[in-house]
């Protein structure tokens, strides 16, 4: 199947290596300058799909991102981070990879050409119709993917997709598609490039945007996050101490006391 302006059309340049290194990295900056452009006119897609998401977290459902290869990391990478950002239990946004967590690390051959493999590593976690899944593929005709939002669709669990292809077999599978158009790669095909920002721009997009809506953020305040190191305990302290007019003594024993940063200021402000 053919598409207009794909990621894995020629690139726009030609004789790469004859290039200098100052003008390799112009050429690369210059494309990714469209990017956030590109993003932009997805964000109507966007902004229906967090609803989707929010509603169902809400309800005591989980998010999960399913992807291979670059796709799958981004995927990991945006779900690993909600736990200490925003508070949230590890089980909540969950990210699966073709190849199992191996392939995090190192590329697994032909994991991603299995069509029932995806959905079955979703059963693994007991998926249900309370969940929403979402499908990252850049080329939108990744199989481990397609399959996997496939079945979903069969049991009546919501789907959507982070795809930079219109009209892919993703993009057409999944009820709830984003389709970012960044056109050709400046390394013919290599997607984790453009379309590789341009899938983690739209992650960040959406588990921020849902966290805060869960709750998960005060003012601009990540008052939930886990006191995991030194700098997120000193950050926890300037916040309570911005908010309550307090000595960093007096913060630093209130957020050692309740251990949080939301529970320290409410524990002033009642």
């Amino acid at each position: 199947m053919s598409f207009i302006k794909t990621t894995e059309e020629d690139s726009n340049y030609n004789h790469l290596e004859k290039m200098s290194i100052s003008e390799i990295v112009e050429n690369i900056n210059s494309e990714d300058k469209t990017i956030p452009l590109a993003v932009e006119k997805a964000i109507p897609e966007i902004e229906t799909l967090i609803k989707r998401i929010v509603i169902k977290l809400k309800s005591g459902g989980r998010l999960f991102y399913i992807g291979a290869g670059t796709s799958g990391r981004l995927g990991i990478l945006d779900a690993s981070e909600c736990p200490p950002t925003f508070g949230v239990p590890h089980e909540l946004v969950i990210g699966l990879i073709a190849g199992g967590d191996k392939a995090i690390r190192i590329a697994v051959e032909n994991a991603e050409d299995s069509i029932d493999q995806g959905w079955l590593d979703l059963k693994q976690l007991n998926i249900s119709s309370n969940d929403f899944v979402i499908g990252i593929a850049a080329s939108g005709t990744t199989p481990y993917v397609i399959g996997a939002l496939q079945e979903c669709n069969k049991n009546k669990i919501e789907t959507g997709c982070i795809t930079c292809n219109l009209g892919s077999p993703l993009a057409i599978t999944a009820r709830y598609p984003i389709v970012v158009k960044v056109g050709p790669e400046f390394l013919t095909g290599s997607s984790r490039m453009k379309a590789g920002t341009a899938q983690k721009l739209v992650l960040n997009m959406i588990s921020t945007t849902t966290m805060i809506q869960l709750g998960k953020v005060k003012g601009n305040k990540m008052v939930d996050m886990k006191l995991s190191n030194d700098k997120l305990v000193d950050r926890g302290i300037k916040m309570i101490r911005s908010k309550l007019n307090i000595s960093e003594t007096e913060a630093h024993k209130l957020l050692m006391k309740y251990k949080n940063v939301r529970a320290a200021i409410n524990s002033k402000s009642k």
